[in-house]
């Protein structure tokens, strides 16, 4: 009779381990998800401002620093990105990706400060396309970061409950990092309006 309920006991645990084992790849899984989807419209982005510059670099001649800085904070945010999307969650990559996309908006951002001055150039029908579709993207981005950190906080909170925290230390599930921004100047989005 003891036997019996010492396997009982035995039986149960090693269910509920498999069941908390089970949940944090679930868990891990979708916040892998919710960053490649922020993946696929930063993509869309990194497409979409060698456009948006060159449009721009006829009017902007004398601006060619401005446009030079947009590209290098293009291709370093890129890279940043990749970096992350290989492994999404990591704190080193999310902070390197978050640093990276704060240059890239500051350079678009004075660059959209300087084709304001340029009548020509915000008549542009090319120019006001791809602001208008650097803007959607910027929401796309906005909502995506957003469901990928509520996915992380849940991944985090599912690893850190008891008695999942034991089977998560054991297995070696690390915290992921959400998408911080750290400084509010940061917070503001980028305008892009040519109206």
């Amino acid at each position: 009779m003891m036997g019996m309920i010492v396997l009982a006991i035995l039986i149960l645990a090693a269910v509920l381990a498999v069941s908390a084992y089970n949940r944090l790849i679930e868990l891990r899984n979708r916040y892998k998800n919710a960053f490649s989807q922020i993946d696929v419209q930063l993509k869309r982005r990194y497409d979409l401002i060698p456009n948006l510059v060159e449009t721009a670099k006829g009017y902007l001649r004398h601006e060619r620093q401005t446009l030079e800085a947009v590209i290098a904070a293009r291709n370093q945010a890129h890279s940043a990105a990749q970096r992350a999307a290989a492994s999404p969650g990591e704190a080193s990559a999310m902070k390197d990706l978050s640093g990276a996309e704060t240059a890239l908006g500051g350079a678009l951002g004075r660059m959209l400060a300087l084709a304001e001055a340029y009548p020509d150039l915000k008549s542009n029908t090319t120019m006001n396309q791809l602001s208008e579709e650097l803007a959607s993207t910027e929401n796309k981005v906005a909502f995506a970061r957003q469901a990928y950190n509520d996915a992380v906080m849940a991944y985090n909170t599912g690893r850190e409950v008891f008695p999942t925290s034991i089977i998560a230390n054991m297995a070696g599930f690390a915290e992921a990092r959400g998408w911080e921004i750290e400084r509010a100047v940061e917070r503001e989005a980028v305008k892009v309006s040519f109206a």
